[in-house]
């Protein structure tokens, strides 16, 4: 019997990949960012992503941090804690840039752990783009609460900019530790905040 279930894909919009096709997992577990919110982030971003350090949590895909690779980011960091999601971003790592990736599956709180300390070891620093699951998902209800704690606890000595994709109509604090609000950009039903450290 013939498959006939389309897989659902999206490509890579500038820099050296592209064009090259990501595949996206399951929509029943992971939600894409949209191409207008990338173009907005990356257009915000323009140079500054060049030979930096990136960290995308709850990466799904990884449609953002391959999209940092593409346009010359050094690292890029991806957690993903969902199997069929973590299964789709390794494939989509494989057909780019491998050496220059690390994943980690699992917990995503318990994950930025384990890359600050490499951060802090290389006496680095990181974007981080962190785009939680809705909070209206069954079991996700605290995880805009958790997220905002992962987000005050970080170093700002490790920081150079977190970025949050967010449900518009959430009200996002405007500090966070270290972290103030400088910039809230609205497409729609999303939001992305970027905070910068004082």
């Amino acid at each position: 019997m013939k498959n006939n279930k389309k897989k659902i894909t999206k490509k890579i919009i500038a820099g050296k990949y592209k064009g090259k096709v990501l595949k996206l997992p399951s929509k029943t577990t992971t939600r894409s960012s949209k191409t207008i919110v990338l173009e907005s982030f990356f257009n915000t971003l323009q140079f500054d992503i060049v030979d930096a350090n990136f960290v995308e949590v709850f990466s799904g895909s990884g449609s953002v941090g391959l999209e940092a690779l593409s346009r010359g980011a050094k690292a890029i960091h991806f957690m993903e804690k969902d199997r069929d999601a973590l299964s789709t971003l390794k494939s989509n790592i494989v057909q780019l840039d491998p050496s220059r990736c690390s994943v980690y599956g699992g917990d995503s709180f318990s994950n930025i752990k384990s890359v600050v300390n490499k951060l802090k070891r290389l006496d680095e620093d990181a974007y981080f783009y962190i785009d939680p699951p809705f909070s209206i998902r069954e079991g996700m209800e605290d995880i805009y609460n958790k997220t905002m704690q992962l987000i005050t606890d970080l170093p700002k000595e490790n920081v150079k900019m977190v970025i949050i994709e967010y449900m518009t109509g959430l009200i996002i604090p405007e500090t966070l530790g270290a972290f103030s609000l400088s910039k809230n950009k609205k497409f729609g039903n999303t939001s992305l905040a970027y905070f910068t450290a004082e």
